[in-house]
């Protein structure tokens, strides 16, 4: 896929880092039977290819951009701790998908400002599945989109004619619950709920209309920064369950505008629920 002329410098730098490590992503993913693989906990894992590909991000991005710090799944932080820019990096999302052979995974970078000591915004972000070629670009009020074709949510209104995405809590028993309850009270509700393993492209899905809406609690800055931007500049909304700022807590409710309200109603019963059972509440 070719940069668009609508890229901005910095969103250039991005999408050249994030199609360079796609290549090598995709030379390991034809052999990833070979890989040498490691346990990292309970579903989650981490690889040789997942290492290199957050290696040659940060020496990519790190050569344009010195002055930015990194936030990233396998390195952690780096860089000035009063920073004013920094990268938000996912070298790998969906690695099960990936050491599988299932071609449904991504690189997924943010830029995020600092606004204050405390608050920061991401104003910019790209997630690419090099196995698709399909690279999802979006910059604070210049829109979304696919590739150079401009993204837009879902307009359906029903809830019986909608797809809603989410992830499968692995090892924390009260995220469990709280998601076996939620997906109980939506099913009836939906034409579907699918679990597709990445993240970043469940938000990047919804922003192109795949699905109406997505959700999932306890996620990481990386696992979605870059999707909620491009959720957003599509049209999108993302809340936590309460209608907060879901960035900074990772409780994520996403949605077109007609349908996120309900979600996060459904959401919030699920865990209301839990809470009741367990005399929480």
């Amino acid at each position: 896929m070719a940069a668009s002329a609508r890229l901005s410098p910095a969103l250039n730098v991005v999408v050249a880092a994030a199609q360079k490590a796609g290549r090598r992503l995709l030379r390991d993913f034809g052999e990833v039977e070979q890989l040498q693989v490691s346990m990292k906990g309970p579903g989650d894992f981490v690889s040789q290819a997942d290492l290199r590909a957050e290696e040659t991000l940060r020496a990519e991005l790190g050569r344009a951009r010195p002055n930015f710090a990194f936030l990233g799944e396998e390195q952690g932080e780096s860089g000035s701790e009063d920073w004013e820019w920094r990268w938000v990096i996912d070298p790998l999302d969906g690695t099960t998908n990936f050491l599988h052979g299932i071609p449904h995974w991504a690189i997924s970078i943010g830029i995020e400002k600092r606004l204050t000591e405390t608050t920061s915004e991401v104003v910019a972000g790209v997630v690419y599945n090099p196995a698709a070629d399909e690279l999802f670009w979006a910059e604070k009020g210049n829109g979304a989109f696919l590739n150079d074709r401009r993204l837009r949510v879902s307009g359906r209104r029903d809830m019986l004619s909608a797809v809603f995405a989410t992830g499968i809590p692995f090892a924390k028993v009260q995220r469990k619950a709280e998601f076996s309850a939620t997906l109980a009270r939506l099913m009836p509700q939906v034409a579907g709920v699918r679990r597709m393993g990445s993240a970043a492209l469940d938000l990047c899905w919804t922003a192109a209309g795949r699905y109406e809406g997505y959700w999932e609690l306890g996620m990481a800055k990386w696992d979605i920064a870059a999707g909620l931007i491009i959720l957003k500049e599509a049209g999108g909304y993302a809340t936590d369950p309460e209608g907060g700022d879901c960035y900074a807590n990772g409780h994520v409710v996403a949605g077109n505008p007609h349908l996120q309200p309900k979600l996060r109603e459904v959401v919030q019963e699920g865990i209301a629920a839990v809470s009741r059972a367990r005399g929480e509440g």
